[in-house]
């Protein structure tokens, strides 16, 4: 079993309102010449959570944090501009805090970051640190 030690949360920077699933991001993933998707899990905007890769997968979605962490990602994360903005809507900010509870419960010495905080990013696009308080 990998030993987790981060929690890292993303957006898929997709317009909000924008309908997507794993299957999508597993292509677009795909075509950049990865194995398949890299976020463990994927929030859709309904709230519902989706495995992506398998937890004792290694991801890919932090360079060189994949090896220690769970990539968590929502749909959404930019305007009808194109530009970064929280676009969560209510069940799927209410299914991220579950989500987020659940793996601290089976990874209690992991901590929780944006993707933002190992990238020159915006995703995903809210304050990791002012919501999830460690």
């Amino acid at each position: 079993m990998r030993k987790i030690d981060k929690i890292i949360l993303h957006c898929s920077a997709t317009k909000e309102g924008q309908d997507f699933k794993v299957a999508d991001i597993d292509k677009w993933h795909k075509a950049q010449g990865w194995a398949g998707i890299g976020y463990h899990y994927v929030i859709y905007l309904d709230g519902t959570i989706h495995e992506g890769r398998n937890e004792n997968e290694i991801g890919a979605h932090v360079q060189g944090h994949n090896s220690n962490s769970i990539g968590v990602c929502y749909i959404g994360g930019v305007d009808a501009k194109g530009n970064p903005k929280d676009t969560r809507t209510d069940v799927q900010k209410v299914a991220l805090i579950a989500l987020v509870e659940e793996l601290k419960e089976k990874y209690p010495n992991a901590t929780i970051h944006g993707h933002n905080e190992f990238a020159a990013k915006a995703c995903p696009s809210f304050d990791v640190r002012k919501e999830f308080r460690q």
